[in-house]
């Protein structure tokens, strides 16, 4: 199958090809505000809006930032990431409470809800602006931007079900909420709801549990790059003992590695080619 040359956007639901354009428009969530609009444009949407946040001391974050293009048959929000060390270190930290998650229910790390509520008003008002016309919804992000795009569209959802996305695709996302929140998502996005985690990855494994967990539908990147709906415990320590051994020179690198977008996306291209 030829790799696919552009977003098809009449995309209703999940595909493989789908979800490497997502990875692309994760990936691009990196740049700055005029490679984002230069290359949403060459993709086909016309629309471009921007949504930023600076942090100060002693939040953990430095910043939340996202995009959201619009074309006349597709809205797609991504989230930026973050470095893996970086939310690493404030991922670990077991003193860091649960906050009320979206619509009251369950709970989520507190740096992921404030680093969402200080985008989120503006984020609904930008899909109230562009929504509707039959055009579909989709929310992506790699890393930290994978816990967002999560929430955000978990707490559209459960605010007006009306606004339920057609998909959510993330890429090595933490590990967001807690089990009642996790269900509410595997309820009410199923079919819809797909999490990426590339082999060893470090960042799919924290924070720790069992306070916080992952929803259930899960597509996993195996040490040879191959994509797997499921993967049984045992074959799946196997697996990931491969991937330690894969470089015998920097077998404790390899988590971060793992984490790499690019990672994702070579595979993803792999899998399609």
């Amino acid at each position: 199958m030829p790799l696919p040359t552009a977003f098809d956007h009449r995309a209703k639901s999940y595909s493989v090809a789908h979800a490497y354009w997502l990875a692309k428009a994760s990936e691009l969530a990196y740049e700055d505000e005029a490679a984002i609009e230069r290359q949403a444009r060459a993709w086909g949407f016309g629309q471009v809006r921007h949504h930023q946040t600076r942090f100060t001391p002693p939040f953990p974050l430095k910043d939340t930032q996202a995009y959201t293009m619009a074309s006349d048959d597709m809205i797609v929000t991504a989230f930026r990431g973050t470095e893996p060390a970086e939310i690493r270190d404030w991922l670990s930290d077991s003193s860091t409470p649960p906050w009320p998650g979206p619509a009251r229910t369950g709970y989520v790390h507190y740096g992921f809800a404030e680093a969402l509520e200080s985008v989120f008003p503006e984020l609904r008002g930008t899909h109230a602006e562009l929504g509707g016309g039959g055009r579909s919804v989709w929310f992506t992000g790699h890393s930290l931007g994978g816990a967002l795009a999560m929430l955000a569209a978990t707490r559209m959802y459960l605010e007006d079900p009306r606004l339920r996305a057609d998909g959510v695709v993330t890429f090595g996302q933490p590990r967001t909420c807690d089990r009642l929140l996790a269900a509410a998502c595997d309820k009410g996005f199923k079919g819809r709801l797909y999490r990426f985690v590339n082999n060893n990855d470090i960042v799919p494994q924290l924070p720790p549990e069992p306070v916080y967990t992952h929803v259930e539908t899960l597509k996993y990147i195996d040490s040879s790059g191959r994509l797997r709906d499921s993967m049984g415990l045992v074959a799946g320590l196997a697996d990931r003992a491969r991937g330690l051994t894969a470089d015998a020179f920097a077998p404790a690198t390899d988590g971060v590695r793992d984490h790499a977008i690019g990672r994702y996306l070579a595979a993803l291209e792999q899998n399609l080619t």
